[in-house]
This record gives structure tokens, C-alpha cells and sequence, in this order.
């Protein structure tokens, strides 16, 4: 199938068509997303050699993303890299119209998750991933926007089967931390690091042997002092920007990350409760 890319940029394209791609074609857009910089000089033969595969499956390939052939590809892929979609941002002005809105914003959050990733320190998600997948219950704490991430969070590991909870009352909060196992799990999303409410909770908590993973943007805060394990996602905001969306997708992010890799690592429980539970609610829908 070809996609058009109408005038998008090349490696998005290219990576928002990554998973319908063939096991050949996956190990061409490997290299290319690993080093775009060096593909711009390199030979149709050489990035076939690089990739492993043959000449013909790149060229496949360049014509699936919208291109009529290899030097088209390397071209559009040039352009991009002057320019890369992540440095676009600017600020947003009065004067912009709609359309630059929207690119400004796109661009801020499409760095936003690519600034996510490099924080990720992938030990830490491991960590996480089997302290999950031991837990008896795992609670979801979060004041404020930051509850909204905590709910997405309880919901989603709920539809893997696990025992969750999510709770966004301070008092709550505390008393429920007081009653914890030393076999549950807490995850508490703050964007600061610093939400009162939440440190008091965890500290309360901490007196038991509870394993804490924290899901912020300040690797040293308030909350990290406390942490088992520290999930870093991306944050640009002001105190006027509370709750800004763009923090809002990296926490998202992070979230997708872990929740798919802890329903690979477990998949027989995980599938199991994704069955059963479309199938509780499969007489909702019209």
C-alpha cells in the first residue's frame, strides 16, 4: 500500500507505518531511524547492505512511504533533516493563525515524547515491570491534572487483570497508605515531584516494605527521595501551566510503555483479562 505523505515529515511517516511493515522492510526502517544523518550519503547498495536485505526491498519500501524511487526518498529525507520536526517549536503569538497553531503545538508535543524516551532509563522500567507483575494490589495516587494520569493508569492494568485502585482524595490517601501490604505496589503520578499531599502519603507508606514507583519530571524532588523506581517523562510548563497537555501526552507515553511491556512479559494473565473483560462490555455498544 502506498502512503501519501502529503508533505509530512518523512520519518514520521515513516514510523507511523512501521508496524504493517514486512520483517524485511522493518530492518530497512531500523537503520534509517537509527542514523537518518549518514542515509543521506549512503548508496542505495549501501543501505541495503547495512539493513541486510536486498536492493529491491528498499526500494519497496521508499515506494510504500509515497516515493517513486530512492533518490526521491534521500531527498524529502534531507529537507527534513535541515529542519527536523522537533526544533520547529516557537512560541505561540496572538498574530498566528490556525494553522501555525497547530504545527507549534504538534511540534512541542511530538519533542515532547521523543524527549521522554532518551529520559527513560530502561533498568528502572524493568524494575517496575516485575514489581507489577509480584504486586498483590497496586494503587494509583495523584492530586489535581495529575489525577487524570493515575485513573489512565489504574484502567488500564485493571484491563490486564490486576488488583488496582485509584485514589485522588488526600485524606484517603493517607489512611489507605497507612493500611498498605507489604506486598502492594503504590504508583504515584506527580508532575513537580513536590505535591504535598502525595509525599505525606508515601511516607506514610514507606514505614512498610511497599515498593514505590514514581511516574514525575524532577528526578530529584521531594517524592523521588522515597522511590523504589523513577519514571522520568518530559515536562515544559510554567506554574500558569499546570496540567499542560504536553506533559499530560509524555505521562501517556511513559504509561503505554510500561503497561505494554508488563502485558508482553505476563501475556497469559494479560490476554486472558483483555478477553474477559471486552467481552463484559461488549453489549455496551450500539
Amino acid at each position: 500500500m502506498k502512503i501519501p505523505t502529503g508533505g509530512a515529515n518523512t520519518l514520521l511517516v515513516l514510523s507511523s507505518i512501521y508496524n504493517s511493515l514486512t520483517r524485511t522492510e522493518k530492518k530497512i526502517a531500523d537503520v534509517i531511524q537509527e542514523d537518518p544523518e549518514a542515509v543521506v550519503y549512503v548508496t542505495l547498495t549501501d543501505l541495503a547492505e547495512k539493513a541486510g536485505t536486498g536492493e529491491t526491498s528498499v526500494l519497496r519500501l521508499c515506494r510504500k512511504i509515497g516515493f517513486k524511487g530512492y533518490q526521491e526518498f534521500k531527498l524529502s529525507l534531507a529537507q527534513d533533516l535541515v529542519v527536523p520536526v522537533r526544533n520547529v517549536h516557537s512560541e505561540i503569538e496572538e498574530s498566528d493563525d490556525l494553522k501555525v497553531i497547530a504545527a507549534k503545538i504538534t511540534a512541542e508535543n511530538t519533542k515532547a515524547i521523543e524527549n521522554t524516551l532518551n529520559l527513560l532509563d530502561m533498568g528502572q522500567m524493568e524494575k517496575a515491570i516485575e514489581a507489577i507483575g509480584k504486586a498483590h494490589k497496586i494503587y494509583f495516587f495523584g492530586v489535581g491534572s495529575s489525577a487524570n494520569t493515575a485513573m489512565d493508569g489504574k484502567y488500564r492494568f485493571m484491563r490486564l487483570g490486576y488488583n488496582t485502585e485509584v485514589i485522588n482524595d488526600p485524606h484517603i490517601m493517607a489512611m489507605t497508605a497507612a493500611l498498605m501490604s507489604d506486598d502492594d505496589v503504590v504508583f504515584a503520578v506527580s508532575t513537580s515531584g513536590s505535591t504535598k499531599d502525595v509525599v505525606d502519603a508515601i511516607r506514610l507508606a514507606k514505614k512498610k516494605r511497599i515498593f514505590f514507583i514514581c511516574l514525575t519530571s524532577h528526578l530529584r524532588s521531594p517524592l523521588t527521595q522515597f522511590a523504589d523506581v523513577v519514571l522520568l517523562s518530559k515536562s515544559r510548563e510554567t506554574p500558569l501551566q499546570g496540567g499542560a497537555f504536553s506533559s499530560k501526552l509524555s505521562q501517556i507515553h511513559v504509561l503505554d510503555i510500561l503497561t505494554t511491556a508488563t502485558a508482553i512479559r505476563y501475556k497469559e494473565k494479560a490476554y486472558e483479562a483483555l478477553e474477559q473483560t471486552s467481552k463484559a462490555v461488549v453489549d455496551k455498544i450500539y
